[in-house]
């Protein structure tokens, strides 16, 4: 039987309290992921917490509407933000487009980034409830 890790938006408002969720249900605390969806996809990939290597397992994230709306854009623009502030030079001017983007309701959210990191690992069942 596959593992099966569950999410709840009823328990964070933000991309942070997103991050302790995660790390506490799937990493159970051994590890604290602080945020980086590179490191997100390998966490996901297995070999971490309590996901063996290439593991297939289901993720159900309850309240999905909610996280949603709280992992919307004006969470993606302080996101962002900080990735503007820590990032490459060469790299400025397309997170000030993806600013301005957001602000505009345009583009991807953090939920959107989490969903489809989340799809594109074939080891992984979503269930949105």
């Amino acid at each position: 039987m596959n593992k099966v890790f569950i999410f709840d938006g009823d328990r964070f408002s933000n991309f942070k309290g997103f991050c302790k969720e995660f790390s506490d249900i799937v990493l159970s605390g051994k590890y604290n992921w602080q945020g980086n969806l590179d490191a997100f996809d390998d966490i996901l990939f297995g070999g971490f917490g309590d996901i063996e290597d290439e593991e297939q397992y289901t993720i159900i994230w309850r309240n999905s509407a909610k996280s949603k709306e709280d992992l919307g854009y004006s969470e993606t623009i302080v996101k962002l933000n900080e990735n503007l502030n820590n990032c490459h030079q060469s790299n400025e001017e397309k997170v000030i487009q993806e600013i301005k983007d957001a602000k505009m309701n345009k583009g991807p959210t953090i939920f959107d980034w989490i969903e489809e990191i989340i799809l594109d690992n074939e080891n992984v069942t979503l269930i949105l409830e």
